[in-house]
This record gives structure tokens, C-alpha cells and sequence, in this order.
């Protein structure tokens, strides 16, 4: 640092009283190295007893010393080695960003209501979004995976389901949702605690108690029950209905334990239950509980209709029985309510028997089939019967659907239908007496929504009575990338049934119009995302691989130009005119000892010229070669080149410097782009 004072030049910093030197502005961190000089510069007129010398800020000096900022990005080229990485780090946020967020994005938003809907433009419809089989993986999904693969799978299933369904919430915002079993995938096997019946038959799964199973029920709730509470604002009708089970929560038959179901049943509700909705009514029916009445007996083999198990399947036979006055009964209820009347029925003064049913409330004549036009629809976790090798039709992912030689699709293909089989706590389809009965007594049905199978199936039942001589059955794929299929999906409904006030069509082309539509939206392929990813890391490593043998036995980082510059901050070429040393104002023996301040002479006016490029030179070199060598600055060197020109370890050769150099740039890379992926992670 350099001011003059007195005719006087002072450098090489201040003198305090003590003989210690003070810090100067080379001694500072490079940045304000390169700007206090330039704050400092310029003369300073007093007395050497006057208190600190003013400032002269040198606005002009300080602009060019900014714009060699810019020569960093005029400097890189195609060709640059260093730029290597910085591209890397670029592909690499892109490819992040479009693998955790815009693909689910896009995946959801394709299914729009608008884009499949085909209802009048005046009509209001009500949107269901149907789930089924999240099946969330536990230490019964994969027994054998070790520490920490078990780990990750549970972190990145929860994490896919999670992103899912949110965006089913933020941009889809159904007014219903339901599940169609499945939610667990071990929680059959956890013990609840209550003596007999309450500890897996398997002694592997006796260690998870009742708190494992009360923490997997939290860890749904996290997923579904918070998501679906931050959306859907001011919908009325707008419910979450999850009381289904499926074998996988309960077992199947003669496997279940009524401990499991009654806890399960504790915190989801029944699993037999009506709800009406946009018109139409959903009966859900526990059909792993049903499956245990005429199931063959495990230890006799007997078939038949087995009452030492008819707590089992007694009560889902009760709700059967009394289902259509009990449909009848909320159906009455939820027109009264939509047309402003009271929700039940002006009880009058009549005496009634004590063991008379309490059917007075709806009329004896009422019959939903004959009297309204609303339809029903059956939600059940195990598919209804069909012959074996029925084609599930082309949306099936696993096997597309055969062709005859004539191009037209065959009425039995084994590889695109659903097996017809059992084994241990699982059952492909019903039996054909319990579907039959399913759909008789629960009346007017015109579709049925399952679950189980994990895969997309679409078939019509002709067997069954029906309203229009067939019942469509729509198997749901299940919404879990760790369940067999590679695009997990879920499926929409759009429910439009005007009815007047009796519940009958509002027009009589109304009654024979359809009054649902159905669209499978299938989300994205979880593996084919990591695959990208591995690919993008395998070509990550082979670039930085080949940059670092062609830095370590090719080029080299030391040229400074900026065709094809090795450096992304350029050294600044500098050229400097000097002019001849005016006469000293002092003579060069001369000292002050006032203030404690060593002198020595001026070196004259200086005149300074900037050199080519954005770079600056300070005033002069020679008059400060000394002072700047004791520090171990290199003389001639502009200030770009001083800031860079720090302390290096010997650099190594061959095989080791490419070691290094590879390292290096890999665990750059890896710095600025793990942050990016773990909030990517944790914004989901």
C-alpha cells in the first residue's frame, strides 16, 4: 500500500508504536486485496501530525477491476477442459429435477378430467379417484434384502407413493377417494397382543408387536390421510373412505384372525358399508372375510358351508342380507337431504312391537331397482369369478393381448387373464357361488372396482343379473412401483346421474345413458428413472476419466488466452508505459521519526495505461519488487494473477496425477449436486 504525505511515500504498511506492522491490503483476503489499494490510491494532502489520511475513492478504477469478472465467462470454450465438470454438474440438475418432479407432474396432468371427460357442458360431475393395493413395504415385502438396500426400498417406495398421490390431490382434487385393500403388506402377520389368536401362525413375524403395527399405520397416515387434508377446499361431499382390507391386512379366510380385524377395523372402520355418491351407490364388501364361507376346512379338507368359522364370514353375510333395504334406506335419505327436506322420516305415534324390524321408516313397496334410477357399484379387494384364460383386454401390462390369425383378439388368451388359482392366504379370484351371490344380493349392479391382482384388467360379466344385461369389472392397478408392474397407475371415475327428487331420471334418454366414465392414469416408471440416473453416473465417470488423462498427460492449465483457455478465470494480460522518475521532493536519506512513521523518498509521479482485455495493472512494479519478493509475489503479475498465485503441493505425475485429478473433480461434482438431490428429495 502506498499514500504520499509531506512530499514523503510511505509503504510496505503502517508502523504502529510497538514496531509491529500493521495489516495491509496485501496481506487481505484477495477480494478486498483488490479493491483497498484502488480505495486508497490517489494523493493526500496534510500535515504527517493529522489524524488518518481521507479516502479517495477511484469509482473509474474500481468499474475496470469489476469487469474482469466477465472475463470468466469470456474466456471458457467448447474446447476447455475445466468447463468439463461445470457441465456435468448442469446435465446432472436437469436430469434430477425432471426425474423427482416434472415427470409425476406431467404423468398426472395428462390425466385431467378435461382431457377424457365427454359429459354435457352444463353438467357438474363428481370425481373419484379409486387406489388400490399401496401394499407399503415392511420386512415382510423382502425378508431376505439386507442393511441398508431393505432401508432405501421402504424410503423410496414411501417416497413414489407419496409424490403421487399429492399430485392426485393438487392437480387432479377428486371429491372422493377410496381404496380398494392391500394398504399394508405385513399386516396380517403383526401381533396385536390379545392372547389367543392374536400372534402370527409364522414364528418369524412374533417379534412385531402391535407398536410396529400402530407405527406402519402411521406412516400411512402420513402418506394419505395429511396429503389429502391440505386439499380439496370447500367441497362439500368430499370424503376419504380406506376401510376396505385386503388379504395382505387381514389374510384370506379361514387365515384370518379376528384380533387383526378388529384392530384393523378399530382405526379404518368397516369394511362393509354403503356410501351414495354423485348418484350412485358404492357398496364395499369385505370379501377376504366372505372367501372363509365354503372355503375347505385346513385340517379335514371338507367343503361346504362351515359354521365352526362363521364369525369370520357371519358378519359379512348379515350386511348382505339386509343390503338392498339398507340401500334403499340411505338412498331415500340422501334425496331428502338434497331437496331440503329432513334427513329421516316424521316418526309418527304408532305402537311397534318391540320384535318388529324397524323397515316401517322406508316403504314396504320400495324397491331401489324398480323406483329410482341410480345404479350400484361393488368395491371388493378380491376379483369376481371368470372362466379361466378370460383376456383382461390391452391395457394389461404385463402379457398385451394375443391375435388370431384374423387380427382379432381371442375369447380366452392364459397369458393376458388373470390366473384362476389360490395358495397360502391368497385367492386370484372368487369362487363362482360367492361372486353370484355378491352381485344378487346387493341388486342393480352395473360395475364392479377390485383390486389384488396388482395389473390392469377389464372384462365383462354376462352371468350375473344386471340392470344392462352385463356387469363391467375394472381391476385396478395398484399405485406401488414395488409390486410387479414397471408404470403404476390408479383409475378416475366421473360420475354424472341427474336425478329429480324421487330418484328417478331426469329424462328418459337420461335413464339409458351411461353414468359413469372410467380412465386409467398411469404414473411413471420408477426403474426406468434410476436407470437414467446410472447411465448419466456411468457417463459422468468416463467423461471425468478422459479429462483427467488428457489434463495429466496432455494439456496442461497454463496457458492464458482465451482461444481454447485451460482456465475459466483468464490471467489479464497487462502492458504498462513508464515515464521518467520526476525529482524526489525529499532527499533519500532524509527520515522522519514523527508518529513512529518510517519514510522513505517518493518515487515520483507514476502514469499508468490498462493493458488488452479487462484486466489492470497497479501503478508500477519495480519500486515495490522488494517488498512484494519478501512476501513470495512473483513480480510482473497482474492482480488476477497474484490472487491466483497461491501455495501449491508438488503436483504428482502419471497414473497418480490422473487419480487426483479424477477425485477431485468427482467429489466437486458430487458437492453441488448431492445438495440439489436431497432437496429435491425432501420437497417431495
Amino acid at each position: 500500500m502506498t499514500f504520499h504525505q509531506n512530499g514523503h511515500t510511505f509503504r510496505n504498511g503502517l508502523i504502529n508504536q510497538a514496531g509491529k506492522k500493521r495489516r495491509t491490503s496485501d496481506e487481505l483476503p484477495s477480494f478486498l486485496g483488490h479493491y483497498i489499494p484502488v480505495l486508497q490510491n490517489g494523493p493526500v494532502q496534510g500535515h504527517a501530525s493529522s489524524s488518518r489520511p481521507s479516502i479517495h475513492v477511484d469509482w473509474n478504477q474500481i468499474w475496470r477491476r469489476s469487469l474482469g469478472i466477465l472475463d470468466m465467462l469470456r474466456s471458457w470454450r467448447p474446447g476447455n477442459l475445466l468447463g468439463v465438470p461445470l457441465a456435468l454438474i448442469i446435465v446432472w440438475w436437469v436430469v434430477l429435477w425432471w426425474g423427482e418432479e416434472v415427470v409425476f407432474r406431467r404423468s398426472v396432468e395428462g390425466c385431467a378430467w378435461s382431457n377424457w371427460e365427454t359429459w354435457p357442458p352444463t353438467s357438474i360431475p363428481h370425481h373419484v379417484a379409486l387406489i388400490a393395493d399401496p401394499q407399503l413395504v415392511d420386512p415382510h415385502t423382502y425378508p431376505g434384502r439386507p442393511w441398508p438396500l431393505s432401508t432405501l426400498t421402504v424410503r423410496y417406495t414411501d417416497l413414489y407413493i407419496r409424490k403421487s398421490f399429492q399430485q392426485i390431490q393438487s392437480t387432479l382434487n377428486p371429491s372422493s377417494v377410496f381404496f380398494l385393500g392391500d394398504l399394508f403388506d405385513g399386516g396380517r402377520e403383526w401381533s396385536t397382543g390379545e392372547g389367543e389368536g392374536g400372534e402370527s401362525v409364522d414364528k418369524r413375524w412374533r417379534k412385531y408387536d402391535n407398536k410396529f403395527w400402530l407405527k406402519e399405520y402411521k406412516r400411512f397416515a402420513r402418506i394419505f390421510f395429511n396429503n389429502w387434508l391440505q386439499g380439496g377446499q370447500g367441497q362439500p361431499d368430499r370424503k376419504i373412505v380406506a376401510g376396505l382390507p385386503g388379504n395382505h391386512d387381514l389374510g384370506l379366510g379361514n387365515g384370518i384372525r379376528l384380533p387383526v380385524r378388529k384392530r384393523f377395523q378399530a382405526y379404518f372402520g368397516s369394511g362393509n358399508r354403503i356410501d351414495v355418491i354423485g348418484n350412485h351407490t358404492f357398496v364395499s364388501v369385505d370379501t377376504v372375510s366372505l372367501s372363509a364361507k365354503g372355503q375347505p376346512d385346513p385340517i379335514t379338507g371338507s367343503q361346504g358351508v362351515d359354521e365352526s368359522n362363521k364369525e369370520i364370514w357371519g358378519p359379512v353375510e348379515q350386511f348382505l342380507r339386509t343390503a338392498k333395504g339398507e340401500k334403499a334406506r340411505t338412498v331415500a335419505r340422501e334425496l331428502r337431504i338434497r331437496h331440503g327436506k329432513h334427513e329421516n322420516e316424521i316418526i309418527n305415534n304408532d305402537i311397534i312391537d318391540v320384535e318388529e324390524p324397524r323397515a316401517w321408516t322406508i316403504p314396504l313397496d320400495f324397491d331401489p331397482i324398480k323406483n329410482t334410477d341410480i345404479p350400484s357399484i361393488i368395491l371388493t379387494h378380491v376379483p369376481l369369478y371368470r372362466a379361466p384364460g378370460t383376456p383382461c383386454g390391452p391395457l394389461r401390462e404385463r402379457y398385451p393381448p394375443s391375435r388370431t390369425n384374423s387380427g382379432e383378439a381371442p375369447e380366452k388368451d392364459d397369458a393376458n387373464a388373470i390366473a384362476v388359482q389360490q395358495g397360502v392366504q391368497y385367492q386370484n379370484v372368487l369362487t363362482h357361488e360367492i361372486s353370484k351371490e355378491l352381485v344378487e344380493l346387493v341388486g342393480d349392479v352395473s360395475h364392479v372396482f377390485s383390486g389384488d391382482d396388482h395389473d390392469y384388467c377389464d372384462v365383462i360379466h354376462r352371468g350375473y343379473t344386471s340392470r344392462n344385461g352385463g356387469i363391467r369389472e375394472v381391476t385396478v392397478k395398484s399405485i406401488s412401483w414395488a409390486m410387479g408392474v414397471r408404470k403404476p397407475g390408479f383409475l378416475l371415475l366421473s360420475l354424472w346421474n341427474p336425478v329429480n327428487e324421487d330418484g328417478k331420471a331426469t329424462s328418459p334418454d337420461a335413464s339409458k345413458a351411461p353414468t359413469i366414465q372410467s380412465h386409467l392414469c398411469l404414473l411413471p416408471d420408477q426403474l426406468s428413472i434410476f436407470i437414467r440416473y446410472g447411465l448419466l453416473l456411468a457417463f459422468t465417470l468416463l467423461a471425468l476419466s478422459v479429462r483427467a488423462v488428457r489434463l495429466a498427460y496432455g494439456a496442461t492449465p497454463a496457458t492464458s488466452d482465451t482461444n481454447g483457455s485451460l482456465l475459466p478465470l483468464s490471467r489479464m494480460k497487462q502492458s504498462h508505459t513508464r515515464q521518467p522518475d520526476a525529482p524526489s521532493h525529499a532527499s533519500s536519506s532524509s527520515t522522519n521519526s514523527q508518529n513512529g512513521l518510517a519514510v522513505r523518498p517518493s518515487a515520483g509521479p507514476r502514469s499508468v495505461t490498462p493493458g488488452s482485455g479487462y484486466g489492470y495493472q497497479p501503478p508500477t512494479v519495480e519500486d515495490e519488487a522488494e517488498d512484494e519478493s519478501s512476501q513470495g509475489i512473483s513480480v510482473n503479475k497482474g492482480w488476477n494473477e497474484i490472487a491466483l498465485d497461491e501455495p501449491r503441493r508438488k503436483r504428482r505425475k502419471g497414473l497418480l496425477a490422473v487419480y487426483d485429478e479424477l477425485r477431485s473433480s468427482v467429489m466437486n461434482v458430487v458437492a453441488c449436486v448431492l445438495p440439489w438431490y436431497l432437496w429435491l428429495l425432501w420437497h417431495s
